[in-house]
């Protein structure tokens, strides 16, 4: 087994068990769901927020800027758990042919147990602070749906960057903000800690089978890739969010993709993952015009 400068793939998957023997949580017990939510706290930090510094945000009274976030810090986390639903589709189509007993095998199932975990967590919040399911549309249900059904190898995984990575930073706001809601925060820990796992394992993946890719599997790799970002970025806000503050959906759309702070956050929080992507070859071609749309470039 081709060894990466972090071991072999059984060594990272040991080492990752080991982190999840010691950490892990179980959020139906580990947060106290029937603690009072706090009725003047931001749903999640307001300079994440995607009108944050509009002329919009500005003459926007501050009980619905803080309405706003929840809804947003839902739809967040809708998107998330859209994604979480794809990668373990993808986890396990990847481990099924693979020695059950090995620790790669029993990390990926570790993982995919996480994730389960974690979607019914975001769920349950979005649930106790009155919200709806934020899910994307029809048209971008069906692109997730050929996406994990096709999607293998490094596409599989790098592609799963984007959205973890940087909903990872988001929440590393998110859980020491003073001025977040004490279930968001908690919520975020939770993730975080479990999350940076998920993080390794799939970035090490991404560097095995980046580099077995020919020269049409790249550039076909780079294309979806491309279109993949986009399609978690530009949809991590629904419209119906806007819509349910009293805002006009249009209109908010419009302000939130002319917003230079809001591009500059969703730039700063990619940056990572475009420069990890990079250096495996899985940017460039056609989709930088992509990335570049969503502000990731």
């Amino acid at each position: 087994m081709r060894p990466s400068k972090h071991g072999t793939r059984e060594q990272t998957a040991a080492r990752l068990l080991r982190s999840a023997e010691r950490k892990s949580y179980d959020p139906t017990v580990d947060i106290d769901w029937d603690a009072p939510l706090v009725p003047d706290a931001y749903g999640m930090t307001p300079e994440w927020c995607s009108l944050y510094g509009t002329e919009l945000w500005e003459s926007m009274p501050e009980r619905r800027r803080i309405a706003l976030t929840n809804h947003e810090a839902a739809s967040i986390s809708s998107t998330g758990i859209w994604f979480e639903m794809i990668l373990m589709q993808m986890i396990l189509r990847d481990v099924y042919w693979q020695d059950f007993a090995s620790e790669h095998v029993q990390f990926g199932l570790t993982e995919i147990g996480d994730e389960c975990r974690h979607s019914t967590m975001f769920a349950r919040a979005a649930q106790r602070m009155g919200i709806p399911s934020y899910k994307p549309n029809r048209v971008i249900m069906w692109l997730g749906s050929f996406f994990k059904s096709t999607s293998t190898g490094s596409l599989a995984y790098g592609g799963t960057l984007f959205a973890e990575e940087i909903l990872d930073m988001m929440q590393r706001d998110f859980r020491r903000d003073p001025r977040v809601q004490p279930l968001t925060r908690r919520v975020s820990e939770i993730h975080v800690t479990e999350e940076s796992r998920h993080i390794r394992f799939a970035r090490e993946e991404t560097i095995r089978k980046a580099a077995t890719l020919g020269r049409v599997q790249r550039w076909y790799a780079q294309l979806l890739m491309g279109l993949t970002a986009y399609q978690i970025i530009t949809n991590l806000v629904s419209p119906e969010a806007y819509r349910a503050v009293g805002l006009d959906p249009r209109e908010a759309r419009r302000a939130a993709a002319a917003n230079p702070h809001y591009a500059s956050m969703v730039h700063e929080g990619c940056a990572k993952t475009v420069e990890f992507l990079d250096s495996v070859g899985l940017i460039g071609g056609p989709s930088t015009v992509l990335l570049r749309r969503a502000h990731i470039l």
